[in-house]
Protein backbone atom coordinates (compact mmCIF):
# COMPACT_ATOMS: atom_id res chain seq x y z
CA UNK A 1 0.00 0.00 0.00
CA UNK A 2 0.97 3.63 -0.47
CA UNK A 3 2.76 5.21 2.45
CA UNK A 4 0.86 8.16 3.87
CA UNK A 5 3.49 10.88 4.20
CA UNK A 6 1.12 13.24 5.97
CA UNK A 7 0.82 11.05 9.06
CA UNK A 8 3.32 8.21 8.91
CA UNK A 9 0.28 5.91 8.82
CA UNK A 10 0.60 3.07 6.34
CA UNK A 11 -3.13 2.74 5.70
CA UNK A 12 -4.35 4.89 2.81
CA UNK A 13 -7.07 7.47 3.35
CA UNK A 14 -10.57 6.95 1.97
CA UNK A 15 -10.97 10.60 0.96
CA UNK A 16 -8.55 9.93 -1.90
CA UNK A 17 -10.81 7.34 -3.56
CA UNK A 18 -13.59 7.30 -6.10
CA UNK A 19 -15.96 4.30 -5.88
CA UNK A 20 -14.31 2.65 -8.88
CA UNK A 21 -10.84 2.98 -7.41
CA UNK A 22 -12.02 1.71 -4.02
CA UNK A 23 -13.78 -1.25 -5.61
CA UNK A 24 -10.68 -2.29 -7.51
CA UNK A 25 -8.52 -2.09 -4.41
CA UNK A 26 -10.98 -3.94 -2.17
CA UNK A 27 -11.11 -6.76 -4.70
CA UNK A 28 -7.33 -7.08 -4.52
CA UNK A 29 -7.40 -7.05 -0.72
CA UNK A 30 -9.76 -10.05 -0.50
CA UNK A 31 -7.83 -13.20 -1.53
CA UNK A 32 -10.97 -15.34 -1.29
CA UNK A 33 -12.82 -13.08 -3.71
CA UNK A 34 -15.75 -12.70 -1.33
CA UNK A 35 -16.43 -9.13 -2.37
CA UNK A 36 -18.29 -10.07 -5.53
CA UNK A 37 -21.34 -8.15 -4.28
CA UNK A 38 -19.37 -4.98 -4.92
CA UNK A 39 -19.51 -5.67 -8.64
CA UNK A 40 -22.16 -2.97 -9.18
CA UNK A 41 -20.22 -0.45 -7.04
CA UNK A 42 -23.22 -0.12 -4.74
CA UNK A 43 -21.38 -0.70 -1.48
CA UNK A 44 -18.35 1.37 -2.48
CA UNK A 45 -20.67 4.22 -3.34
CA UNK A 46 -22.50 3.95 -0.02
CA UNK A 47 -19.24 4.02 1.90
CA UNK A 48 -17.84 7.07 0.16
CA UNK A 49 -21.13 8.94 -0.05
CA UNK A 50 -21.52 8.60 3.71
CA UNK A 51 -17.98 9.67 4.53
CA UNK A 52 -17.45 12.43 1.97
CA UNK A 53 -20.74 13.65 0.54
CA UNK A 54 -22.74 13.36 3.75
CA UNK A 55 -19.90 14.43 6.05
CA UNK A 56 -20.00 11.37 8.32
CA UNK A 57 -17.10 11.30 10.77
CA UNK A 58 -18.06 9.00 13.64
CA UNK A 59 -15.43 6.44 14.72
CA UNK A 60 -17.40 3.57 13.17
CA UNK A 61 -19.54 5.13 10.46
CA UNK A 62 -19.91 2.06 8.25
CA UNK A 63 -23.16 0.39 9.19
CA UNK A 64 -25.91 -1.51 7.45
CA UNK A 65 -26.78 -1.98 4.63
CA UNK A 66 -23.05 -2.35 3.86
CA UNK A 67 -22.20 -6.09 4.27
CA UNK A 68 -20.16 -6.89 7.36
CA UNK A 69 -17.21 -8.32 5.40
CA UNK A 70 -17.02 -5.14 3.33
CA UNK A 71 -17.25 -2.94 6.42
CA UNK A 72 -14.49 -4.90 8.12
CA UNK A 73 -12.27 -4.78 5.04
CA UNK A 74 -12.60 -1.00 4.93
CA UNK A 75 -12.12 -0.46 8.67
CA UNK A 76 -9.01 -2.66 8.76
CA UNK A 77 -7.32 -1.23 5.69
CA UNK A 78 -8.28 2.46 5.47
CA UNK A 79 -8.55 5.67 7.46
CA UNK A 80 -11.05 8.53 7.20
CA UNK A 81 -10.18 11.15 9.82
CA UNK A 82 -10.42 14.83 8.91
CA UNK A 83 -7.84 17.57 9.02
CA UNK A 84 -7.83 19.71 12.13
CA UNK A 85 -9.16 23.26 11.72
CA UNK A 86 -6.61 25.39 13.55
CA UNK A 87 -8.28 28.71 12.79
CA UNK A 88 -10.72 30.48 10.54
CA UNK A 89 -10.93 34.23 9.89
CA UNK A 90 -13.50 36.19 7.92
CA UNK A 91 -12.98 39.38 5.99
CA UNK A 92 -16.06 41.32 7.05
CA UNK A 93 -15.77 43.61 4.03
CA UNK A 94 -16.54 40.93 1.45
CA UNK A 95 -17.27 37.66 3.26
CA UNK A 96 -14.14 35.76 2.24
CA UNK A 97 -13.24 33.20 4.92
CA UNK A 98 -9.71 31.84 5.28
CA UNK A 99 -9.18 28.47 6.95
CA UNK A 100 -5.98 27.21 8.50
CA UNK A 101 -5.68 23.41 8.57
CA UNK A 102 -3.22 21.20 10.43
CA UNK A 103 -2.33 17.79 9.02
CA UNK A 104 -1.43 14.80 11.23
CA UNK A 105 2.29 15.57 10.80
CA UNK A 106 1.76 19.17 11.97
CA UNK A 107 2.02 20.75 8.51
CA UNK A 108 -0.15 23.84 8.04
CA UNK A 109 -2.06 24.73 4.88
CA UNK A 110 -4.81 27.14 4.00
CA UNK A 111 -8.05 27.26 2.02
CA UNK A 112 -10.46 30.10 1.32
CA UNK A 113 -14.24 30.11 1.02
CA UNK A 114 -15.14 32.61 -1.69
CA UNK A 115 -18.65 34.03 -2.06
CA UNK A 116 -19.90 34.14 -5.64
CA UNK A 117 -22.06 36.82 -7.24
CA UNK A 118 -25.15 34.68 -6.79
CA UNK A 119 -26.20 34.91 -3.13
CA UNK A 120 -25.80 31.68 -1.19
CA UNK A 121 -23.27 30.22 -3.64
CA UNK A 122 -19.57 29.70 -2.91
CA UNK A 123 -16.41 28.24 -4.34
CA UNK A 124 -13.37 26.98 -2.42
CA UNK A 125 -9.79 27.95 -3.17
CA UNK A 126 -7.62 24.94 -2.30
CA UNK A 127 -3.92 24.57 -1.62
CA UNK A 128 -1.97 21.78 -3.30
CA UNK A 129 1.32 21.96 -1.41
CA UNK A 130 2.75 23.04 1.93
CA UNK A 131 4.71 26.03 0.72
CA UNK A 132 5.79 26.29 -2.92
CA UNK A 133 8.91 25.75 -5.00
CA UNK A 134 8.06 28.27 -7.74
CA UNK A 135 9.48 31.29 -5.84
CA UNK A 136 7.26 33.87 -7.56
CA UNK A 137 8.59 37.17 -6.29
CA UNK A 138 5.19 38.76 -5.57
CA UNK A 139 3.65 35.74 -3.82
CA UNK A 140 3.78 35.10 -0.05
CA UNK A 141 3.67 31.32 -0.48
CA UNK A 142 6.50 31.45 -3.01
CA UNK A 143 8.78 32.99 -0.40
CA UNK A 144 8.23 30.03 1.96
CA UNK A 145 9.92 27.39 -0.15
CA UNK A 146 8.44 23.92 -0.52
CA UNK A 147 7.94 21.68 2.54
CA UNK A 148 5.98 18.87 0.91
CA UNK A 149 3.10 18.03 -1.41
CA UNK A 150 -0.39 17.74 -0.03
CA UNK A 151 -2.03 14.37 -0.58
CA UNK A 152 -5.35 14.06 -2.37
CA UNK A 153 -7.20 13.22 0.85
CA UNK A 154 -5.94 16.41 2.51
CA UNK A 155 -7.29 18.55 -0.32
CA UNK A 156 -10.61 16.69 -0.26
CA UNK A 157 -10.82 17.02 3.52
CA UNK A 158 -10.19 20.77 3.32
CA UNK A 159 -12.91 21.15 0.70
CA UNK A 160 -15.34 19.01 2.69
CA UNK A 161 -14.86 20.97 5.91
CA UNK A 162 -15.17 24.35 4.25
CA UNK A 163 -18.25 23.12 2.40
CA UNK A 164 -19.88 21.81 5.56
CA UNK A 165 -19.61 25.22 7.26
CA UNK A 166 -20.79 27.28 4.28
CA UNK A 167 -24.07 29.17 4.78
CA UNK A 168 -25.20 28.04 1.35
CA UNK A 169 -24.10 25.79 -1.48
CA UNK A 170 -20.49 25.26 -2.57
CA UNK A 171 -20.59 24.81 -6.33
CA UNK A 172 -16.93 24.87 -7.35
CA UNK A 173 -13.27 24.50 -6.43
CA UNK A 174 -10.14 26.19 -7.69
CA UNK A 175 -6.65 24.84 -7.06
CA UNK A 176 -5.04 28.23 -6.76
CA UNK A 177 -4.03 28.42 -3.11
CA UNK A 178 -0.62 27.54 -1.70
CA UNK A 179 1.63 25.62 -4.06
CA UNK A 180 1.85 24.89 -7.77
CA UNK A 181 -0.90 22.37 -8.59
CA UNK A 182 0.83 20.86 -11.62
CA UNK A 183 3.99 20.36 -9.56
CA UNK A 184 1.86 17.91 -7.54
CA UNK A 185 0.08 16.62 -10.62
CA UNK A 186 -1.04 13.12 -9.65
CA UNK A 187 -2.44 14.02 -6.24
CA UNK A 188 -4.24 17.12 -7.53
CA UNK A 189 -5.88 15.14 -10.34
CA UNK A 190 -6.87 12.44 -7.89
CA UNK A 191 -8.43 15.04 -5.60
CA UNK A 192 -10.27 16.62 -8.54
CA UNK A 193 -11.66 13.21 -9.49
CA UNK A 194 -13.07 12.76 -5.99
CA UNK A 195 -14.49 16.28 -5.85
CA UNK A 196 -16.31 15.80 -9.17
CA UNK A 197 -17.68 12.38 -8.25
CA UNK A 198 -21.37 12.10 -7.23
CA UNK A 199 -20.20 10.22 -4.12
CA UNK A 200 -17.50 12.77 -3.39
CA UNK A 201 -17.70 16.55 -3.63
CA UNK A 202 -20.69 16.46 -6.00
CA UNK A 203 -19.49 19.40 -8.07
CA UNK A 204 -19.25 19.56 -11.84
CA UNK A 205 -15.87 18.85 -13.38
CA UNK A 206 -16.32 22.07 -15.34
CA UNK A 207 -16.60 23.92 -12.02
CA UNK A 208 -13.09 22.78 -11.03
CA UNK A 209 -10.19 24.96 -12.10
CA UNK A 210 -6.51 24.02 -12.06
CA UNK A 211 -4.02 26.88 -11.99
CA UNK A 212 -0.39 26.78 -13.07
CA UNK A 213 2.49 29.22 -13.46
CA UNK A 214 3.34 27.48 -16.71
CA UNK A 215 4.84 24.00 -16.28
CA UNK A 216 4.92 23.03 -19.94
CA UNK A 217 5.27 19.26 -19.73
CA UNK A 218 2.46 19.02 -17.20
CA UNK A 219 0.21 21.27 -19.31
CA UNK A 220 0.81 18.96 -22.26
CA UNK A 221 0.06 15.93 -20.11
CA UNK A 222 -3.13 17.61 -18.88
CA UNK A 223 -4.16 18.14 -22.49
CA UNK A 224 -3.13 14.66 -23.61
CA UNK A 225 -5.15 13.03 -20.84
CA UNK A 226 -8.22 15.09 -21.85
CA UNK A 227 -8.84 16.23 -18.31
CA UNK A 228 -12.29 17.85 -18.08
CA UNK A 229 -11.26 20.59 -15.66
CA UNK A 230 -10.60 24.20 -16.57
CA UNK A 231 -7.01 25.43 -16.80
CA UNK A 232 -5.62 28.84 -15.90
CA UNK A 233 -2.06 29.69 -16.92
CA UNK A 234 -0.44 32.49 -14.92
CA UNK A 235 1.63 34.47 -17.40
CA UNK A 236 1.91 37.92 -15.72
CA UNK A 237 4.54 39.03 -18.23
CA UNK A 238 5.13 38.29 -21.90
CA UNK A 239 8.57 39.91 -21.84
CA UNK A 240 11.07 37.10 -21.27
CA UNK A 241 13.58 38.81 -18.92
CA UNK A 242 10.82 40.35 -16.81
CA UNK A 243 8.95 37.08 -16.47
CA UNK A 244 12.13 35.30 -15.40
CA UNK A 245 12.57 37.87 -12.65
CA UNK A 246 8.96 37.81 -11.44
CA UNK A 247 8.43 34.04 -11.77
CA UNK A 248 11.95 32.61 -11.40
CA UNK A 249 11.29 28.87 -11.61
CA UNK A 250 8.59 29.03 -14.25
CA UNK A 251 10.75 31.56 -16.09
CA UNK A 252 13.31 28.86 -16.82
CA UNK A 253 10.92 27.62 -19.52
CA UNK A 254 11.10 29.64 -22.73
CA UNK A 255 7.96 31.63 -23.41
CA UNK A 256 7.82 30.15 -26.91
CA UNK A 257 7.52 26.65 -25.39
CA UNK A 258 4.80 27.78 -23.00
CA UNK A 259 2.93 29.46 -25.85
CA UNK A 260 3.11 26.22 -27.85
CA UNK A 261 1.60 24.26 -24.94
CA UNK A 262 -1.18 26.85 -24.56
CA UNK A 263 -1.84 26.69 -28.31
CA UNK A 264 -2.08 22.88 -28.17
CA UNK A 265 -4.54 23.15 -25.29
CA UNK A 266 -6.78 25.57 -27.18
CA UNK A 267 -6.72 23.40 -30.30
CA UNK A 268 -7.54 20.26 -28.34
CA UNK A 269 -10.49 21.76 -26.45
CA UNK A 270 -11.80 24.27 -28.97
CA UNK A 271 -12.11 26.73 -26.10
CA UNK A 272 -10.31 29.84 -24.97
CA UNK A 273 -7.47 29.36 -22.53
CA UNK A 274 -7.59 31.66 -19.51
CA UNK A 275 -4.37 33.59 -18.94
CA UNK A 276 -3.92 35.05 -15.45
CA UNK A 277 -2.14 38.41 -15.35
CA UNK A 278 -1.17 39.90 -11.99
CA UNK A 279 -1.13 43.67 -12.49
CA UNK A 280 1.92 45.20 -10.80
CA UNK A 281 2.38 48.95 -10.78
CA UNK A 282 5.32 50.09 -12.89
CA UNK A 283 6.22 46.51 -13.87
CA UNK A 284 3.99 44.78 -16.38
CA UNK A 285 1.38 47.30 -17.46
CA UNK A 286 3.18 49.01 -20.34
CA UNK A 287 2.56 48.92 -24.07
CA UNK A 288 5.61 46.69 -24.47
CA UNK A 289 3.84 43.95 -22.54
CA UNK A 290 0.75 44.00 -24.72
CA UNK A 291 2.81 44.05 -27.89
CA UNK A 292 4.79 41.03 -26.63
CA UNK A 293 1.58 39.28 -25.57
CA UNK A 294 0.03 39.85 -29.00
CA UNK A 295 3.13 38.48 -30.70
CA UNK A 296 3.28 35.47 -28.37
CA UNK A 297 -0.39 34.43 -28.36
CA UNK A 298 -2.05 36.54 -31.05
CA UNK A 299 -3.15 33.45 -32.98
CA UNK A 300 -4.48 31.62 -29.88
CA UNK A 301 -8.00 32.07 -28.46
CA UNK A 302 -7.29 33.28 -24.94
CA UNK A 303 -8.96 35.39 -22.28
CA UNK A 304 -6.84 37.57 -20.01
CA UNK A 305 -7.84 37.38 -16.34
CA UNK A 306 -6.61 40.61 -14.74
CA UNK A 307 -6.03 40.73 -11.00
CA UNK A 308 -4.32 43.33 -8.84
CA UNK A 309 -1.18 42.28 -7.00
CA UNK A 310 -1.48 41.61 -3.26
CA UNK A 311 1.89 42.16 -1.62
CA UNK A 312 1.60 43.13 2.04
CA UNK A 313 5.36 43.49 2.65
CA UNK A 314 6.87 46.84 3.50
CA UNK A 315 8.24 48.03 0.19
CA UNK A 316 6.45 45.23 -1.65
CA UNK A 317 5.15 45.40 -5.19
CA UNK A 318 2.54 48.19 -5.56
CA UNK A 319 -0.79 47.92 -7.29
CA UNK A 320 -1.21 49.74 -10.57
CA UNK A 321 -2.96 53.07 -10.24
CA UNK A 322 -6.27 53.69 -11.95
CA UNK A 323 -4.77 55.57 -14.91
CA UNK A 324 -2.08 52.92 -15.41
CA UNK A 325 -4.58 50.07 -15.19
CA UNK A 326 -7.07 51.75 -17.50
CA UNK A 327 -4.40 52.44 -20.11
CA UNK A 328 -3.45 48.75 -20.06
CA UNK A 329 -7.10 47.71 -20.40
CA UNK A 330 -7.66 50.18 -23.26
CA UNK A 331 -4.69 48.74 -25.14
CA UNK A 332 -6.01 45.19 -24.70
CA UNK A 333 -9.35 46.31 -26.09
CA UNK A 334 -7.68 48.11 -29.00
CA UNK A 335 -5.98 44.86 -30.00
CA UNK A 336 -9.21 42.85 -29.57
CA UNK A 337 -7.71 40.74 -26.78
CA UNK A 338 -10.59 39.52 -24.58
CA UNK A 339 -10.17 40.19 -20.87
CA UNK A 340 -12.02 40.23 -17.58
CA UNK A 341 -11.16 42.16 -14.43
CA UNK A 342 -11.20 39.77 -11.50
CA UNK A 343 -12.04 40.92 -8.01
CA UNK A 344 -9.50 39.89 -5.40
CA UNK A 345 -11.27 39.64 -2.06
CA UNK A 346 -10.09 38.84 1.43
CA UNK A 347 -7.05 41.12 1.44
CA UNK A 348 -7.85 42.49 4.91
CA UNK A 349 -7.41 38.97 6.31
CA UNK A 350 -4.54 37.94 4.00
CA UNK A 351 -6.98 35.65 2.20
CA UNK A 352 -6.50 37.18 -1.25
CA UNK A 353 -4.55 35.75 -4.18
CA UNK A 354 -0.83 35.72 -3.50
CA UNK A 355 -1.23 36.17 0.25
CA UNK A 356 -1.66 32.63 1.58
CA UNK A 357 1.26 31.70 3.80
CA UNK A 358 -0.21 29.43 6.52
CA UNK A 359 0.13 32.06 9.23
CA UNK A 360 -2.06 32.03 12.30
CA UNK A 361 -4.14 35.06 13.14
CA UNK A 362 -4.12 34.10 16.82
CA UNK A 363 -3.80 30.94 18.95
CA UNK A 364 -6.46 28.45 17.89
CA UNK A 365 -9.18 27.47 20.33
CA UNK A 366 -9.44 24.03 18.83
CA UNK A 367 -11.19 22.58 15.82
CA UNK A 368 -14.64 22.71 17.38
CA UNK A 369 -14.59 26.33 18.54
CA UNK A 370 -17.63 27.87 16.81
CA UNK A 371 -16.33 31.42 16.96
CA UNK A 372 -12.66 30.84 16.18
CA UNK A 373 -12.11 34.05 14.26
CA UNK A 374 -9.57 36.79 14.60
Amino acid sequence: MIRNTASGESRPHLFGYTPERLLAELARLDPRDRLDRLADLRDARRILAHLISDGGDSPRPLRRPVPRRVREAVEQNYRWERLCIEDRVEDEADGFVKYLFRSPDGALSEAVRIPLHRPGRFTVCLSSQVGCAMACDFCATGRLGLTRDLEAWEMVSAFMQVRDEAPGRVTGAVFQGQGEPLHNYDEVMRAAEVLSDPCGGRISAQAITISTVGLVEQIRRFTRETRPYKLIVSLTSAVEPRRRRLLPVAGHVALAELAAAIRERAQATGERVTIAWVLIGGENTGADEIAALDELLGDVPVRINLIDVNDARDGGYPRAGDAERNAFIDELAARDIPFIRRYSGGAARHAACGMLAATRARPARGPDAPDAQA
